[in-house]
């Protein structure tokens, strides 16, 4: 027996479920969700939400662990018992069962199991064959395991039994220098952890601006976290006290080891080259309306080649079901993507690196502002960060605004539409900001480009 759909949609994420939304409420589709793991997606369920819970409990201790005493709060020195954070955070969360329920009470009809691509029309789910006329892959990606010698001897952790763990590590070496990495890292130097980063390039957050990435890294090693660039793993080897990991002419002791150096798309088992989709070891290849090299496969989210953002993956389902049902004219543009590392200070930008501007020809000024010179800073002791905004000389136009501070990521993110909108250095300068915020930097930064010849205010 076959089942048939307008679209079947492989996974239940975040990309997945905007294109089977969008399908269904937009297109009158009848959907179809396929799901071997977990009814959600990672987002919700593993990473981005749970992740960004720990990352408040551990602000919250390093605050109050910094600051109460000089406030005038009398308190003990706060200590962090894992297993109820491990608690709060699963009450966060949906159950699996309530996963269920409100993807069937939307409307969809919900397979769960391993899926293989028959044809570009006929999806298998543990031996169920169903149909349809368009199919949507957003099956996600995994932690990539790195080629290390020992590695398989080692039991590592990952974003995802990072958040399982009820004891904290004594120490902690965390593999790679990305976004997780470095969020994952200085939650359990903040729950007491000593913790190493070691990153293969030459800067944390490669996609970063440099010298905004190099302001968030001297952040952490105030903290005490080591940072070891242009390095790699050599070997891992069990000891009797936990791991030893080879860096270069180092040997470093440790009692555990996070991954965070990459990640996989998940494609095994689809069957893509039997049916002609073309993947990379970065992941499905897509053009600009998400379609695969197979007629009728759309792909989405992080299984395809593009940014891996949870906003992103939804952007490019929105996208995608466009050009199944729609008159196909979205086409993703990521000139003004705002992007944040969830830190403290956060690591946020939007538009170009000061490299990527130069490198595209333009003739590039740059102004900055110290984040120790914004008032609202100077309540936390904040020494490293900065309002960084890169523009076209001549134009004035913006091409880049990089912040490093607590809620960067809310400053950056309003400032994406101005940016799309070609906003120029003189109207940052010119608009009204709040005072004290930590928004005010951005206006501090944009002032010293002086006033343009010809300007009105």
């Amino acid at each position: 027996m076959t089942d048939s759909h307008d679209l079947i949609v492989l996974g239940a994420g975040s990309a997945a479920r905007e294109g089977a939304t969008k399908a269904s409420r937009e297109h009158g589709a009848k959907v179809a969700l396929a799901e071997s793991t977990r009814w959600g997606g990672s987002c919700p369920n593993v990473a981005c939400r749970p992740t960004k819970a720990y990352l408040v409990a551990a602000e919250l201790v390093y605050d109050v662990r910094r600051h109460a005493q000089e406030r005038g709060i009398d308190l003990p020195a706060p200590t962090i018992d894992l297993a109820r954070t491990v608690a709060w955070k699963n009450s966060l969360r949906r159950t699996q069962d309530s996963w269920v329920e409100l993807l069937t009470d939307t409307g969809y009809t919900l397979y769960p199991g391993e899926a293989s691509i028959v044809d570009a029309h006929t999806v298998q789910v543990e031996g169920r064959r169903i149909t349809a006329d368009k199919i949507l892959i957003a099956t996600g990606s995994r932690t990539a395991v790195p080629p290390i010698s020992g590695i398989e001897n080692v039991d590592w952790i990952d974003h995802i039994s990072a958040l399982e763990l009820t004891s904290v590590p004594h120490s902690l070496l965390v593999v790679g220098g990305g976004p997780v990495g470095l969020e994952f890292a200085q939650i359990f130097s903040r729950f007491g952890s000593r913790v190493t980063i070691v990153n293969h390039g030459s800067q944390l957050a490669e996609r970063s601006d440099t010298e905004a990435a190099n302001e968030l890294q001297a952040a952490l090693e105030d903290e005490g976290i080591e940072v070891i660039l242009d390095s790699s793993v050599d070997s891992f080897a069990r000891t009797a006290d936990g791991i030893d990991a080879v860096v270069g002419d180092r040997t470093i002791a440790v009692s555990q080891v996070l991954l965070a150096s990459g990640r996989s798309p998940n494609v095994e088992g689809l069957r893509l080259d039997e049916i002609g989709v073309e993947v990379t070891r970065r992941g499905i290849v897509v053009d600009e309306h998400q379609r695969t090299s197979s007629g009728g496969i759309w792909a989405a989210g992080d299984v395809a080649i593009g940014p891996m953002f949870t906003p992103t993956a939804q952007y490019q389902a929105r996208v995608a079901v466009d050009d199944m049902f729609g008159d196909g004219r979205s086409r993703v543009d990521y000139s003004a993507l705002p992007t944040a590392v969830f830190t403290d200070p956060e690591l946020s930008g939007v538009g170009m690196t000061e490299a990527e501007a130069s490198a595209q020809g333009y003739e590039v000024e740059v102004v900055k502002h110290p984040l120790r010179a914004v008032t609202r800073a100077q309540y936390f002791g904040m020494k490293h960060g900065l309002y960084k905004i890169v523009f076209e000389r001549g134009s004035r136009r913006v091409l880049g605004i990089h912040v490093v501070s607590r809620n960067a990521s809310d400053i950056v993110g309003g400032l994406a539409v101005a940016l799309k909108l070609g906003v120029t250095v003189d109207d940052l300068a010119d608009v009204h900001h709040i005072y004290p915020s930590f928004e005010e930097g951005v206006k501090a930064a944009a002032q010293q480009a002086g006033a343009a010849v010809g300007a009105t205010g």
